[in-house]
C-alpha cells in the first residue's frame, strides 16, 4: 500500500461519531433555561449582543460558552450561576476544535516535542498579536469573537513552558521564510522574532532555522510535529486543509523521524539561528 494511504489513525473530525461533548450538554442547558424564561432566540440574542446564528451555534453545541458570556446569561437569565459553573467545568481539550483535540491533549503531557513548520509560526511559540494576524487571516473568515476565542485558546496552550515538576524537552525547525513574510505588519513580525529569541535561550528548547537557500531539503512534504508520550510511546501529527492525522504506525513515525534528524542537520545551528534571529529583528 502507498504510504500517503495509511498515514495513522483519522483525527476524531473525520470519524463519523454520535459523541455528546461537554458544549452540547451546556448548549442544551440554555435553549431549556432561554424557553423557560419565555424568550425567543432573537430576543436573547439582541440582549446579549450577539447574532442569532451564533446563539443558536451554542444551544447546538456546535460553538464553545465563553465564561464571561455565560455569566453575562446567568444573569439575564437569573439562573444563579448555573451556566458559568458549567463552562468552568469543562474538561481543557473540549475547547479546541475537534480534530485537534487529541494532540492538544498529547501536547499537554508530552515528554518530548518536536516541530517542523514551514507556513507559520508553530502555534505554541505565538505572541497574540501574531495569533491576532494568524486568525484574522482564515478564509472563510471567524467573526471578531470567534477569533478571539481561538486566539486565547492557542495563549492558553504556553503554560506548557510553566508545567511542572518539569516542562517537556523541545525542538523547533521553522523555515526562514516565515519569520520574513511580514504577517500582522513589522511590529507584530519584530515582537514575534524577539520572542523567538527569549524562547531559543530557555535550556530545554533547541530552535533552529531553516535558511532560504537549500540545494537539498528534507521538509519539502510539509509540517509535522513528533511527540514521545508519558508512556514513551512515539507519535506523529500532521494537519493540512482542513484535515489532521495522529500517526501511531511505528514504520510511518520511524520515517518522519529520519526526516526530522536530517532536517536538524540541514538547518541552521542554534546559535546561527539566534544570530539570524538578531538580523532579522533589527530588520522588521
Amino acid at each position: 500500500m502507498h504510504p500517503s494511504r495509511k498515514p495513522g489513525r483519522p483525527s476524531k473530525a473525520q470519524q463519523k461519531s454520535d459523541k455528546v461533548t461537554s458544549w452540547h450538554l451546556i448548549g442544551a442547558q440554555l435553549a431549556q433555561l432561554r424557553r423557560a424564561d419565555g424568550l425567543s432566540q432573537p430576543q436573547l440574542a439582541d440582549r446579549i449582543a450577539v447574532s442569532v446564528e451564533t446563539l443558536a451555534s451554542i444551544e447546538q453545541g456546535r460553538r464553545p460558552l465563553r465564561l464571561d458570556r455565560a455569566q453575562q446569561l446567568d444573569d439575564i437569565l437569573g439562573t444563579g450561576g448555573v451556566l458559568a459553573a458549567g463552562v468552568a467545568r469543562v474538561p481543557d481539550k473540549e475547547r479546541y476544535p475537534l480534530f485537534a483535540q487529541d494532540f492538544i491533549e498529547l501536547e499537554a503531557a508530552a515528554l518530548a516535542l518536536s516541530s517542523y513548520e514551514s507556513q507559520t509560526i508553530p502555534g505554541i511559540l505565538q505572541t497574540e498579536g501574531y495569533a491576532a494576524a494568524v486568525f484574522a487571516s482564515r478564509f472563510p473568515p471567524y467573526t471578531v469573537e470567534e477569533q478571539q476565542e481561538r486566539r486565547a485558546d492557542r495563549i492558553d496552550r504556553q503554560k506548557l513552558f510553566d508545567r511542572e515538576p518539569s516542562p517537556p524537552v523541545m525542538s523547533f525547525i521553522i523555515e526562514q521564510s516565515v519569520l520574513e513574510c511580514g504577517l500582522g505588519g513589522p511590529e507584530v513580525t519584530c515582537e514575534q522574532i524577539r520572542h523567538l529569541h527569549r524562547i531559543a535561550d530557555l535550556p530545554y528548547v533547541s530552535l533552529q532555522i531553516m535558511p532560504r537557500k537549500r540545494t537539498t531539503h528534507a521538509g519539502l512534504n510539509g509540517p509535522f510535529v513528533l511527540l514521545e508520550t508519558e508512556e514513551h510511546q512515539s507519535l506523529a501529527y500532521i494537519e493540512g486543509q482542513r484535515v489532521s492525522f495522529l500517526i501511531q504506525d511505528p514504520s510511518e513515525v520511524s520515517i518522519l523521524q529520519q526526516k526530522y534528524g536530517m532536517l536538524r542537520s540541514q538547518a541552521l545551528n542554534t546559535e546561527d539561528s539566534k544570530d539570524l534571529l538578531d538580523d532579522l529583528a533589527g530588520e522588521a
